[in-house]
């Protein structure tokens, strides 16, 4: 009687594996929390400022102020700055809507605007468009890993007196003209959300600036506005990073430039790929070295691809199914255009596995599953 052939499903192609980037530092991390234990020290001290100063010198910026997530510090910056009731903040509607929600928090209102098809970033010429004598600053969005084109973007707002904000959650050590993400701005605001490309192992976030006094006005605001142990000289909030992430955070940012080269070689993989077929990459901006956050195509039918690629059991994202202008949250907000790019672009974009430990045979099964749907032919 002869053996039946044994069938072996291949494994499942992860969106994000944390569990395969946190093992070669399990020690590490477990001598992170022991010494969280025996030291006390919960919240702030001795190894957020250590990795405070770290940050600031990686980001090429003078302070770097830790917080307890991305939204806060985009809040808080904003509320330093004093943007407030009457005042409009220039917003790419192609974000997660904690950007928009920054600005709706503080009191101020979000212009949105379109943004570039080839990048799905904001331009100088969207900002421009938008400008009103009550803008009073632009929200940059380094999405998806990319940073826009900075040059004409800080001149124009330059001209106009404008503070530039960057938001640069997904955008940990990308580079434009060689300046990392975080030193273009008057300050710029990070989230280190466990899945980001420098994820704490929990909730966490950081402010960077070369502005002395904002710096110290964001600390005071995030710590319930104390200026000295018993004086509170703001009306504050409690917004602090805590003792474990920032260890945690100080721990892996000696190795995100390897997980950022990682990201990008199996990025050129899937450029090679898709090279002469329907599947749309995005496009980087000039003079831009991203670090491939999301990796994100665009395809007709994407909800069918989607499904198609979780029958295979292959994990995807979309980043974002719909604009900020649209949200029922924002919608009174929404310009009487419709922002075009944007909109066409939320029905159509997909990110697919990315992460630093995704392999280059895991980069071709995937590939081979989106040409499978898109590309029969091929």
């Amino acid at each position: 009687m002869s053996t039946p052939a044994t069938v072996t499903e291949a494994p499942a192609i992860a969106f994000l594996d944390l569990h395969a980037l946190h093992e070669p530092l399990r020690a590490d991390l477990d001598r992170i929390w022991s010494d969280t234990l025996d030291g006390s020290a919960y919240i702030g001290g001795p190894r957020v400022t250590a990795f405070e100063q770290a940050w600031a010198a990686y980001c090429g910026t003078t302070h770097a102020v830790g917080v307890a997530n991305g939204t806060d510090a985009i809040e808080l910056v904003l509320e330093a700055l004093g943007v407030g009731p009457g005042d409009e903040v220039i917003v790419p509607t192609n974000t997660f809507v904690a950007t928009a929600e920054a600005v709706v928090t503080v009191g101020a209102t979000p212009v949105f605007v379109d943004v570039d098809d080839a990048t799905l970033l904001i331009t100088a010429a969207h900002i421009e468009q938008a400008l009103t004598e009550r803008t009073r600053a632009v929200l940059v969005v380094h999405l998806y890993g990319q940073i826009p084109e900075m040059g004409p973007i800080v001149e124009l707002c330059r001209r106009h007196d404008l503070h530039i904000v960057e938001d640069a959650a997904q955008a940990h050590g990308a580079t434009h003209d060689g300046r990392r993400a975080g030193s273009f701005g008057v300050a710029a605001t990070f989230s280190f959300y466990p899945g980001k490309n420098l994820g704490a192992l929990g909730d966490g976030g950081a402010v960077v600036t070369d502005d002395d006094d904002l710096a110290d006005k964001i600390r005071v605001l995030a710590n319930h506005g104390r200026g000295h142990h018993l004086l509170h000289v703001e009306s504050g909030r409690n917004s602090r990073l805590d003792g474990l992430q920032g260890a945690a955070l100080h721990l892996k940012l000696g190795h995100l430039d390897a997980w950022n080269d990682r990201r990008r070689d199996r990025h050129r993989e899937y450029v090679d790929l898709f090279a002469g077929t329907p599947v749309q990459m995005l496009e980087a901006p000039h003079r831009t070295n991203p670090v491939h956050h999301l990796e994100v195509i665009r395809a007709d039918h994407r909800d069918d691809l989607q499904a198609a690629l979780a029958a295979s059991n292959m994990g995807t994202g979309v980043h974002y199914a719909m604009p900020c202008h649209l949200q029922p949250a924002f919608r009174k907000y929404a310009p009487v255009a419709p922002l075009p790019v944007a909109e066409r672009a939320a029905q159509r974009q997909l990110s697919i596995p990315m992460h630093p430990t995704l392999t280059s045979e895991e980069v071709q099964r995937v590939a081979a599953a989106v040409l499978d749907f898109v590309d029969p032919r091929s």
